[in-house]
């Protein structure tokens, strides 16, 4: 080879590296899961960021949330990173489980986003110390949807639904029972999505502020039991096991109440016949000094990998779009159902439209009003842990073992499994 066909070859391989990093420099990769919320979320953000940015391009892989939380945890341990995506998607609950066994593994983002815009629930939960981590993307905000023909042919008209505790939501729901036949709500003892709600509107959750335990003296998990085995013996439930079992209850008409996360909103809808009967009330209190009428039930969050090679590119994106971009929040709410927690968006137009289905309440309104009130708790790292534990011991609550020796055994049982 000649001296100039080298020097052209030298050129020409230092270009296509150059061009090589120019290409890893600009593109994204994304972990999430759910094509039609988060994934199309993400897209939808990437989309409006190329608008500004033309050599931006952003790659989500779609993959089920286990699948993601399992290579997450895998990479992480082993120390292999050069596979890990720039921004993966972790589920509120379990963010502190990653946050604290894998330190360093996340960057910290407080000297680029204003967290003071964000729901402080949700800032709290991916925050340890001083270091606040993650985007804070949608809310679980919890409501209590209920079927207004059934509640008024009992005799109780919107008014009467609106700042309710729990003890006056089982007698209302024994008249339902009465005057219509219909139970009150489902209830399935494996699932623990309305202790979650209760607990958490009581201002506790199954830790504390340090990482222990709380469970045996936790006022609000206690209150939460209680109210759960009065619920149970006012015989005003239908027994419900899993997601289908759950939603084919009030997708038939079978039950008047749904107490969830305001992403149910999807699935009550599904039944177009029943447009105009469904309303949103805030959630029944705990009998407890302090509780709130507002909670959550799920959410997640986007983070950066400090591994990545294009982490400030990630974190620029982010905060462009899901930290600032209150017009893509709108879209978003309305195509998909995604309510925020970057407060500034609630005073969008979209969520002061009169929803049809709901009668023409203006249901995304009193949502963004309650994501305000939510009371921040430690998930800590082990919340699936405590959730099968509480979860196998609703037999015996329901025929009739003592709360406190419950929850003293569950601590105990806790202490040697995960501490």
């Amino acid at each position: 080879m000649t001296t100039k066909n080298k020097i052209t070859t030298l050129l020409l391989s230092t270009s296509l590296s150059l061009a090589s990093c120019a290409i890893a420099a600009e593109e994204l990769t994304v972990w999430a899961w759910d094509p039609n919320f988060n994934v199309a979320a993400m897209n939808e953000a990437a989309s409006r960021y190329q608008q500004t940015h033309a050599d931006f391009s952003l790659t989500v892989m779609d993959s089920g949330k286990e699948d993601i939380e399992q290579k997450l945890h895998t990479m992480l341990a082993s120390g292999i990173t050069n596979s890990l995506p720039d921004i993966v998607l972790i589920e509120d609950y379990n963010a502190q489980k990653f946050l604290q066994a894998y330190p360093g593994s996340f960057a910290p983002m407080q000297d680029t986003v204003d967290y003071s815009q964000f729901a402080p629930y949700k800032v709290g939960v991916m925050s340890i110390d001083k270091n606040v981590y993650g985007i804070p993307f949608d809310s679980g905000v919890a409501g209590l949807f209920y079927r207004s023909d059934y509640l008024s042919q009992a005799g109780y008209s919107e008014q009467d639904m609106q700042n309710l505790d729990w003890d006056q939501f089982i007698e209302i729901g024994k008249q339902v029972k009465q005057k219509t036949g219909v139970n009150m709500l489902t209830y399935d003892i494996n699932d623990v999505v309305l202790p979650h709600i209760m607990m958490q509107s009581g201002g506790e959750w199954f830790f504390k502020e340090d990482g222990s335990l709380n469970i045996a003296d936790n006022q609000a998990l206690k209150e939460t039991l209680l109210t759960i085995k009065k619920i149970n013996d006012a015989k005003i439930v239908r027994p419900t096991s899993g997601w289908s079992s759950f939603v084919g209850a009030f997708n038939a008409g079978q039950v008047a109440t749904v107490t969830s996360g305001v992403w149910i909103i999807g699935s009550i809808k599904s039944v177009e016949e029943q447009a105009g009967k469904w309303r949103v009330a805030p959630i029944p209190r705990l009998k407890l000094e302090g509780a709130k009428q507002a909670s959550n039930q799920g959410g997640s969050s986007w983070y950066v990998l400090n591994a990545s090679a294009n982490k400030q590119a990630a974190i620029e994106f982010l905060n462009a779009t899901f930290a600032h971009d209150t017009d893509m929040y709108q879209k978003l709410l309305l195509e998909r159902g995604a309510l925020a927690t970057y407060l500034p968006a609630s005073s969008g137009a979209a969520y002061a439209e009169e929803a049809p289905f709901f009668g023409g309440q203006k249901v995304f309104q009193d949502f963004a009003k309650w994501v305000g009130e939510i009371p921040q708790v430690q998930y800590g790292m082990f919340t699936q842990e405590v959730d099968n534990a509480i979860a196998a011991e609703i037999p015996a609550l329901l025929k009739g073992e003592p709360v406190d020796e419950i929850l003293k055994r569950v601590e105990n049982n806790l202490k040697y499994q995960i501490m």
